[in-house]
């Protein structure tokens, strides 16, 4: 993902009157679901060792006072293939990122580079699952400077904005589809797709809108 294609993607506005008939569709309607993928990365010969607990997180990452604090996870399709997931806590901004393969030394490499894409203010921490992809996370860390925070054992809802957003791509990744097949520019639509999408949690703002927002301030 280029330097151009995301800042790009933030500054992109949604346009027209917002129809009762788009507010209904983002809504989710179907129950949450844990997947297999969640169950196999908890089990006991799953758990990784060195991780911060989501209680040591800080008071203004839970309540969302600021920004630059994102939750992850991997999306799992058919063949072993995956997606890493990415929503910044405050704006419900999302970002996509190809990850050729589960194992932890891939995937940390995948995100150590995608962090570098972004300015320091805009990604400060990052909450996880504790699969066992992350067992690399204190690499991670030395290499970003990014704290990375670790939910409890079988509770995906503390990372409720990614298990939504999860579920939201979906809808754009019908389940036991090979997610391999998926360039990093078509991640880069569908996440550009979701950013424009009002939200009523943003007061029918966009994702994209409020990370411009973000920006401005920072800058």
């Amino acid at each position: 993902m280029s330097h151009e294609t995301i800042y790009r993607s933030l500054f992109i506005h949604a346009r027209g009157a917002l129809k009762k008939e788009l507010l209904e569709h983002l809504r989710r309607t179907r129950a949450m679901r844990r997947s297999r993928h969640h169950t196999q990365k908890t089990d006991d010969h799953g758990r990784i060792r060195e991780t911060v607990s989501i209680s040591e997180r800080p008071a203004t990452v839970e309540d969302r006072a600021v920004p630059g604090h994102w939750e992850g996870d991997l999306l799992c399709g058919s063949a072993n293939s995956q997606i890493a997931t990415l929503v910044e806590r405050q704006t419900r901004y999302v970002m996509l990122v190809g990850i050729p393969s589960k194992d932890s030394e891939t995937v940390i490499n995948a995100l150590i580079k995608h962090a570098t894409k972004l300015p320091q203010e805009l990604y400060k921490s990052l909450t996880w699952d504790r699969g066992t992809e992350m067992a690399g996370n204190k690499r991670f860390t030395v290499a970003t400077d990014i704290q990375v925070y670790f939910c409890d054992p079988q509770h995906p809802w503390q990372r409720g904005s990614n298990e939504n957003t999860n579920g939201l791509l979906w809808q754009y990744f019908p389940k036991g589809t090979d997610l391999s097949v998926y360039s990093q520019a078509k991640l880069n639509a569908v996440a550009r797709r979701l950013n424009e999408r009002p939200r009523k949690t943003l007061g029918y703002e966009t994702p994209a809108e409020r990370f411009q927002q973000t920006i401005a301030s920072t800058g």
